[in-house]
């Protein structure tokens, strides 16, 4: 298992008071029902507009139902801009129980965000979202749902992707043919290489019961781009039922992914991906039990 370092200040959060208060870790007891997961990284003016669609959806889903619980993690990946204050205004406006920031000292990568914020989360689920808003946040019902009908869970376990399958047709049309040739050759090596019979394993809008994120994310060792394809691989090897459910999606100005290049990033994590488990230098064993 790759280990997960934390540098000191890592291991705690500020409350709305900006006091330190110890993070919890996954394999605590759950006490919300929801935890979303923001990662983010120099997203100080994209960020407001996601949380208030998803914090005016919460807001009003507690208030129909005042059973549901929910937490917001926001992560700050090393950013160089003011997303951590940005963030921690949200906190001081709903209180800590609901908005907790993590201050990455470095950034890791959007990988490695979120499994920070996963391993600090507390909810029976655990939902990836994009600091973008690009996903309609009330999706998460039909995630929600694509869960529930995976039902019965081996050990707990069960993943429902957002998906974006359906939009590839509108898409193209709107994309250069560069980048349209970048996206095939990214899908076929996806196949190819790592996780078959997932259309989209790219879209940042995933729902995991707390028992899979723990066995996918304590194993996964890519930490850019390319987590997600190493996520649904270890996920396909220990037999965690996924779903895959068509969301609302919209692009987004100001993306971090820099279309050669990043893509050219990802490629290589694919070949690393799958030769390192190919040949035992990462290993994954059926048998292992959590802790």
């Amino acid at each position: 298992m790759p280990p997960l370092h934390r540098h000191e200040e890592e291991k705690f959060f500020l409350n709305a008071r900006g006091q330190k208060e110890t993070l919890p870790t996954i394999r605590d007891s759950p006490t919300k029902q929801l935890s979303i997961v923001v990662p983010s990284y120099n997203e100080e003016k994209r960020l407001p507009i996601m949380m208030d669609e998803a914090l005016g959806y919460l807001e009003e889903r507690q208030k129909q139902d005042p059973t549901f619980t929910y937490e917001v993690i926001v992560v700050d990946d090393g950013s160089k801009d003011q997303t951590s204050k940005v963030a921690f205004k949200y906190c001081q406006k709903y209180g800590s129980d609901k908005i907790r920031v993590i201050t990455l000292v470095k950034n890791r990568g959007k990988g490695g965000a979120i499994k920070m914020g996963i391993f600090s989360s507390r909810g029976e689920k655990i939902l990836m979202a994009d600091a973008d808003g690009a996903t309609k946040f009330p999706d998460v019902e039909k995630l929600e749902k694509g869960l529930k009908d995976l039902q019965p869970w081996p050990d707990q376990m069960a993943i429902a992707c957002g998906s974006r399958a359906h939009l590839q047709t509108e898409s193209i049309a709107q994309r250069s043919y560069f980048r349209t040739l970048l996206m095939y050759g990214f899908h076929f090596l996806v196949w190819f290489l790592c996780v078959k019979g997932i259309r989209d394993t790219q879209c940042g809008f995933k729902l995991l019961t707390r028992e899979a994120a723990l066995r996918t994310f304590s194993s996964l060792h890519i930490e850019r781009w390319a987590f997600d394809v190493e996520l649904l691989y270890i996920a396909q090897f220990f037999k965690i039922p996924i779903a895959e459910i068509a969301v609302n999606w919209t692009e987004i100005e100001g993306s971090k992914l820099i279309p050669f290049w990043s893509w050219l990033q990802m490629g290589k994590d694919l070949l690393f991906i799958r030769l390192r488990y190919l040949t035992g230098a990462w290993r994954l064993e059926r048998t292992r039990k959590m802790n």
